[in-house]
């Protein structure tokens, strides 16, 4: 069992990630690296990275989340649904891809609990996405 204790504060953040079907664990990584900036966390800082469960087959989340030196957690499209009120970047053309309204905002969402915010709404482009959410401090 791994000690949190000595992050800041309690690794508490959530990268979620989302991607096309041909993205590459390098390219998520640098877009990886570029949220962790803006939002002001390393990776230190994390408990895990998450997404949507049809990206667990290729590898490329998992590899990301090796990287950083965190766990991975995916879930379902209707799981990463349920999130939809709390998007900052809702995305129509999401839904009809694979049924929800966005993944990588959701998927951190999701990760970090119900009071958890975003604390860097979905940046990327060209079929990546990458999203932090932190869990409520007082949780």
């Amino acid at each position: 069992m791994t000690d949190f204790s000595a992050s800041v504060p309690q690794r508490r953040a959530v990268l979620g990630l989302g991607c096309r079907s041909s993205a590459t664990a390098e390219d998520l990584l640098q877009l990886a690296h570029q949220a962790l900036g803006r939002a002001g966390v390393t990776a230190r800082d994390l408990s895990a990275v998450a997404s949507i469960d049809r990206r667990a087959d290729s590898g490329v989340i998992a590899a990301v989340a090796a990287r950083l030196g965190v766990s991975v957690v995916y879930f379902d499209a209707q799981t990463l649904e349920e999130q939809t009120p709390r998007l900052a970047n809702p995305s129509e053309n999401v839904f009809r891809a694979i049924g929800c309204h966005g993944v990588a905002e959701a998927a951190a969402l999701a990760a970090t609990g119900p009071t958890a915010r975003l604390a860097l709404p979905k940046i990327g482009s060209g079929g990546l996405t990458a999203a932090i959410a932190l869990a409520d401090s007082n949780g």
